[in-house]
Protein backbone atom coordinates (compact mmCIF):
# COMPACT_ATOMS: atom_id res chain seq x y z
CA UNK A 1 0.00 0.00 0.00
CA UNK A 2 1.35 3.56 -0.72
CA UNK A 3 0.03 7.31 0.19
CA UNK A 4 -1.21 8.71 -3.20
CA UNK A 5 -0.88 12.20 -3.35
CA UNK A 6 -4.75 14.38 -2.97
CA UNK A 7 -5.32 17.16 -5.40
CA UNK A 8 -6.33 20.01 -4.17
CA UNK A 9 -9.02 22.86 -5.65
CA UNK A 10 -7.45 24.41 -9.13
CA UNK A 11 -6.43 21.02 -10.55
CA UNK A 12 -7.95 20.48 -13.62
CA UNK A 13 -8.37 16.88 -12.71
CA UNK A 14 -10.77 17.62 -10.52
CA UNK A 15 -13.45 19.03 -12.50
CA UNK A 16 -13.38 16.42 -15.26
CA UNK A 17 -15.64 12.96 -15.28
CA UNK A 18 -14.41 9.64 -14.46
CA UNK A 19 -14.42 6.41 -16.69
CA UNK A 20 -16.86 3.18 -15.49
CA UNK A 21 -14.84 0.65 -14.42
CA UNK A 22 -15.35 -2.62 -16.56
CA UNK A 23 -13.03 -5.22 -14.80
CA UNK A 24 -12.36 -5.19 -10.97
CA UNK A 25 -8.84 -6.51 -10.74
CA UNK A 26 -5.83 -6.22 -9.04
CA UNK A 27 -5.42 -2.56 -10.31
CA UNK A 28 -8.16 -1.42 -9.00
CA UNK A 29 -7.98 -3.54 -6.10
CA UNK A 30 -4.45 -1.60 -5.01
CA UNK A 31 -5.90 1.70 -5.64
CA UNK A 32 -8.52 1.18 -3.53
CA UNK A 33 -6.17 0.28 -0.61
CA UNK A 34 -4.08 2.34 -1.59
CA UNK A 35 -7.43 5.52 -1.48
CA UNK A 36 -8.32 4.05 1.80
CA UNK A 37 -4.43 4.53 3.58
CA UNK A 38 -4.38 7.98 2.32
CA UNK A 39 -8.15 9.02 3.75
CA UNK A 40 -7.13 7.66 6.90
CA UNK A 41 -3.66 9.29 6.77
CA UNK A 42 -5.61 12.78 5.72
CA UNK A 43 -8.18 12.47 8.59
CA UNK A 44 -10.84 12.14 6.07
CA UNK A 45 -14.43 10.05 5.82
CA UNK A 46 -14.06 9.74 2.19
CA UNK A 47 -12.05 10.01 -1.34
CA UNK A 48 -12.79 9.47 -4.83
CA UNK A 49 -10.16 8.25 -7.36
CA UNK A 50 -9.77 11.97 -9.10
CA UNK A 51 -8.87 13.35 -6.13
CA UNK A 52 -5.82 11.44 -6.31
CA UNK A 53 -5.63 11.72 -9.98
CA UNK A 54 -7.12 8.49 -11.32
CA UNK A 55 -10.16 9.21 -13.79
CA UNK A 56 -11.78 5.96 -12.66
CA UNK A 57 -15.43 5.68 -11.00
CA UNK A 58 -14.00 4.57 -7.52
CA UNK A 59 -14.72 6.08 -4.02
CA UNK A 60 -13.92 4.54 -0.09
CA UNK A 61 -15.91 6.00 2.64
CA UNK A 62 -15.21 5.17 6.62
CA UNK A 63 -18.31 7.69 8.75
CA UNK A 64 -17.10 5.59 11.93
CA UNK A 65 -19.27 2.29 10.34
CA UNK A 66 -16.68 0.84 8.44
CA UNK A 67 -14.59 1.12 5.73
CA UNK A 68 -16.46 0.78 1.82
CA UNK A 69 -15.53 0.68 -1.39
CA UNK A 70 -18.15 1.56 -4.02
CA UNK A 71 -16.82 1.12 -7.62
CA UNK A 72 -18.86 2.46 -10.47
CA UNK A 73 -21.92 4.14 -7.81
CA UNK A 74 -25.09 5.19 -8.98
CA UNK A 75 -27.85 6.35 -6.62
CA UNK A 76 -31.10 4.99 -7.90
CA UNK A 77 -33.52 6.58 -4.66
CA UNK A 78 -33.05 9.30 -2.85
CA UNK A 79 -35.74 11.02 -0.40
CA UNK A 80 -35.97 14.04 2.31
CA UNK A 81 -33.31 17.44 2.48
CA UNK A 82 -30.46 17.17 4.96
CA UNK A 83 -28.52 20.74 5.57
CA UNK A 84 -25.31 20.18 7.11
CA UNK A 85 -21.67 21.48 6.98
CA UNK A 86 -19.25 20.08 4.54
CA UNK A 87 -15.52 19.72 4.15
CA UNK A 88 -13.50 18.15 1.38
CA UNK A 89 -9.66 16.94 1.51
CA UNK A 90 -9.10 18.39 -1.99
CA UNK A 91 -10.29 22.15 -0.52
CA UNK A 92 -8.38 22.76 2.74
CA UNK A 93 -9.65 25.04 5.41
CA UNK A 94 -12.73 25.48 3.03
CA UNK A 95 -16.35 24.53 4.85
CA UNK A 96 -20.18 25.57 3.75
CA UNK A 97 -23.90 24.61 4.37
CA UNK A 98 -24.66 22.15 1.55
CA UNK A 99 -28.39 20.46 0.97
CA UNK A 100 -28.25 16.77 0.70
CA UNK A 101 -30.44 14.22 0.56
CA UNK A 102 -31.29 12.49 3.89
CA UNK A 103 -31.72 9.03 2.46
CA UNK A 104 -30.36 7.93 -0.39
CA UNK A 105 -30.05 3.92 -1.87
CA UNK A 106 -26.68 3.41 -4.04
CA UNK A 107 -25.82 0.76 -6.47
CA UNK A 108 -22.60 -0.01 -7.16
CA UNK A 109 -19.96 -3.35 -7.39
CA UNK A 110 -17.94 -4.31 -4.41
CA UNK A 111 -13.75 -4.76 -4.24
CA UNK A 112 -15.13 -8.60 -5.10
CA UNK A 113 -16.85 -7.01 -8.51
CA UNK A 114 -19.99 -8.12 -7.35
CA UNK A 115 -23.34 -5.71 -7.75
CA UNK A 116 -24.61 -4.21 -3.92
CA UNK A 117 -27.49 -2.13 -3.09
CA UNK A 118 -26.89 0.00 -0.13
CA UNK A 119 -29.42 2.38 1.92
CA UNK A 120 -27.57 4.85 3.40
CA UNK A 121 -28.74 8.02 6.29
CA UNK A 122 -27.67 11.53 6.68
CA UNK A 123 -23.29 11.58 7.43
CA UNK A 124 -23.37 8.86 5.50
CA UNK A 125 -25.91 9.02 2.66
CA UNK A 126 -24.37 12.79 2.52
CA UNK A 127 -20.67 11.31 2.23
CA UNK A 128 -21.21 8.73 -0.97
CA UNK A 129 -23.46 12.26 -2.44
CA UNK A 130 -20.25 13.92 -1.84
CA UNK A 131 -18.00 11.42 -3.59
CA UNK A 132 -20.42 10.52 -6.47
CA UNK A 133 -20.05 14.20 -6.93
CA UNK A 134 -16.21 14.10 -7.33
CA UNK A 135 -16.62 11.60 -9.80
CA UNK A 136 -18.56 14.08 -12.27
CA UNK A 137 -16.14 16.81 -12.12
CA UNK A 138 -18.30 18.65 -9.30
CA UNK A 139 -17.19 20.12 -5.39
CA UNK A 140 -19.30 20.80 -2.73
CA UNK A 141 -18.45 24.76 -3.41
CA UNK A 142 -20.32 24.58 -6.21
CA UNK A 143 -22.96 23.34 -3.72
CA UNK A 144 -22.64 25.99 -0.83
CA UNK A 145 -25.96 27.41 0.40
CA UNK A 146 -25.04 31.19 0.08
CA UNK A 147 -26.35 33.16 3.17
CA UNK A 148 -28.55 36.48 2.30
CA UNK A 149 -26.90 39.11 3.66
Amino acid sequence: MALRNIRTYGDEILRKKSRSIDVVNDRIKTLIKDMFETMYEADGVGLAAPQVGILKRVVVIDVGEGPIALINPEIIEQGGKYIDVEGCLSVPGEQGEVERPEKIKVKALNEEGKEIILEAEELFARAICHEVDHLNGVLFVDKIIKSEE
